[in-house]
């Protein structure tokens, strides 16, 4: 990392800071199409040269009643690196300037419906204001993650001092876009032993291999097995919106795999790898050899040790069918929600307006320490006593008590009995690598697979990624880490594809992660393992506030809440390779940081 910032001077701020004060994440689920028309077509904003011609042609289909075209502003309304969201009559769009050009995407974010006018423009992209998705403000292309889709572009010309929009009227409704793929090309029965790419598992990671993998040309057999019984989902949807379907939840759905020749192979555990014979065994004695394999598992509950394990109604959240027995089960009863993970917690906010009560049992002294500090731990802590939950720290499960089979009490070391009905297990997870032991894979001794920066494994032709890895981190000198985010599984999915293809790319994103709780989102970026001190600006009693979290003098991650976008802008300085140093957020003046103009 280079550089650092100095002392920050007096700016004016052109786009001022919106916070998002009662944000509306809203499900924007991936669609299940095949590209827009104009994913490969290009924006023309340069001034004085406006043109109609797309760089490719359209479908005989498309009329120009397929079109909308509006004049939106005067070009001396926006200065550069200011956007602006625009109203063209049958959609919305956002209006770019920088370097004395005009550009003009989708306003919305694919991922989960995030305005972006409220994000961050630098240096030919935007950065979404939730999650740190960025999009390429020529192209539309999905630049870094999470999410699956693009944006949809359109043609800006100027005329006359009016900057003019035109735009396809789908394009606008829709306001994404998949990119190209290839088919496969070879002729293979569905009941062939053999796949030229085979991924285990269904999740972000595995997804984004096999879509980056088909994206780049790969023309071959590609079949990705899961355990789970349903098509790829938005797993941490699942402890948000406990009562969401398997549908509603959907990344991409069985006919958008099938037409991009994606076979999904559900409920198939992997039980065994023999890396010398390249082949997979599964549960149900399926015997599969590959070329290439992406081991993408993701991770498992910990186990707990107790009385009474033989009683119902105990769940560790994994499935939309779990989520919704929990929901189910709680309504008008007693949930107790056992451990103080980000699940545990996000699983007791969303019960809360279900369930008759709501306890939560942990180890630690506050929520969150660990992750984000006793202060900020505190604080969220009391959010969920204002919200009627109880908590029961420095505690421990002797016993789960039960009639019939089904749990009735939740029995503490410290001799407190709980009433439960129902009872969720939010204690940690590891690594899901049993059926690794014998495979011949180098695992530490956590049972995480070690990889390298192109996610390639000890045994050839084998690639992981996802929570199951511990990768070399750029930003602490390539040292081994593990960072079990979403968005951080899609990399390493986009990565591994890439590296199997021989176009290794190195891994140059900042970690971002995100919580919802009582309508209230905690952004997350950075890596801050091992954080000596936390720098709080803001107010933690009203959650608004900022936290930046420093090792020796060097700012490594940032929290916040209601003070958007600064999570995504320190993620955009981070991800430029500058230093933010301690003594830059120590004095309270985080002005140079909130500025949306480009950097």
């Amino acid at each position: 990392m280079g550089g650092c910032f100095s002392k920050p001077k007096p700016v004016e701020v052109k786009v001022e800071l919106t916070l998002l004060e009662k944000e509306k994440e809203v499900d924007g689920l991936s669609p299940n199409g095949k590209a827009s028309p104009f994913a490969d077509s290009r924006p023309n904003g340069a001034l004085g040269h406006g043109s109609d011609d797309d760089s490719t042609p359209l479908p005989l289909y498309h009329k120009p009643r397929d079109y909308v075209e509006a004049s939106v502003c005067h070009v001396k309304d926006l200065e550069n690196g200011q956007m602006r969201e625009v109203d063209l009559g049958s959609g919305r769009a956002l209006l770019i300037k920088e370097h004395g050009e005009f550009s003009a995407i989708a306003h919305k974010c694919p991922h989960y419906g995030a305005p972006l006018v409220k994000g961050v423009l630098s240096k030919g992209h935007v950065r979404c204001p939730w999650h740190g998705a960025c999009f390429n403000i020529a192209t539309g292309d999905l630049e870094d993650f999470p999410g699956l889709d693009s944006l949809p572009i359109f043609q800006v010309r100027v005329e006359k001092d009016k900057v003019i929009i035109r735009a396809n009227k789908q394009a606008l409704q829709s306001q994404k876009r998949s990119k190209p793929m290839a088919r496969c090309s070879a002729v293979i029965n569905s009941n062939t032993g053999f796949s030229h790419v085979l991924i285990i598992g269904s999740g972000p990671a595995a997804l984004v291999c096999a879509e980056t993998l088909r994206q780049e040309g790969f023309t071959d057999r590609i079949v990705m097995c899961t355990m789970d019984r349903h098509p790829p989902y938005d797993r941490p949807k699942l402890s948000k919106s406990l009562e969401s379907t398997a549908e509603q939840l959907r990344l991409r759905s069985v006919e958008f795999l099938q037409d991009h020749d994606i076979e999904l192979l559900t409920e198939k555990e992997a039980v065994a790898i023999d890396v010398k014979t390249r082949s997979v065994i599964f549960e149900d004695g399926l015997r599969m050899e590959y070329k290439k394999l992406f081991i993408a598992t993701g991770s498992k509950p910990k186990t707990m040790i107790y009385k009474g394990q033989d009683v119902e109604n105990v769940f560790h959240l994994r499935t939309p069918d779990d989520a919704n027995s929990i929901a189910r089960l709680a309504n008008n009863k007693n949930a107790v929600i056992v451990g103080t993970s980000f699940v545990g917690m996000e699983v007791a906010a969303a019960l809360t307006d279900k369930a008759h009560s709501v306890s939560v049992i942990g180890i630690e002294t506050v929520p969150f320490k660990h992750a984000l500090g006793e202060k900020v731990g505190k604080a969220i802590m009391k959010l969920f006593e204002v919200n009627r939950v109880k908590f029961y720290m420095l505690n421990e499960v002797s016993e789960m008590v039960g009639q019939h089979g089904q749990l009735k009490e939740v029995a503490l070391k410290s001799g407190k009995v709980l009433r439960a009905d129902v009872c969720v297990i939010g204690a940690g997870s590891i690594p899901a690598t049993g059926f690794l032991k014998q495979g011949g894979i180098h695992m530490d001794s956590r049972g995480f697979i070690t990889v390298n920066k192109m996610m390639q494994t000890s045994a050839d032709g084998v690639y992981a990624g996802g929570d199951v890895v511990v990768f070399p981190f750029p930003p602490r000198n390539n040292k081994k880490v593990n960072i079990p985010h979403w968005q951080m599984a899609h990399v390493h999915g986009r990565a591994a594809a890439l590296s199997m293809m021989g176009r290794a790319a190195e891994i140059k994103t900042v970690p971002y992660f995100w919580s919802a709780m009582f309508g209230k989102t905690l952004r997350y970026a950075g890596y801050g393992e091992g954080f000596d001190d936390v720098i709080i600006q803001g107010d933690l009693d009203e959650l608004r506030f900022v936290a930046f979290y420093t090792r020796s003098e060097e700012v490594v991650a940032v929290a916040s809440m209601n003070y958007d976008p600064i999570v995504s802008r320190v993620a955009e300085v981070l991800g430029s390779g500058k230093t933010i140093k301690k003594r830059d957020v120590e004095t309270g003046d985080i002005s140079w940081l909130t500025d949306k103009g480009s950097q």
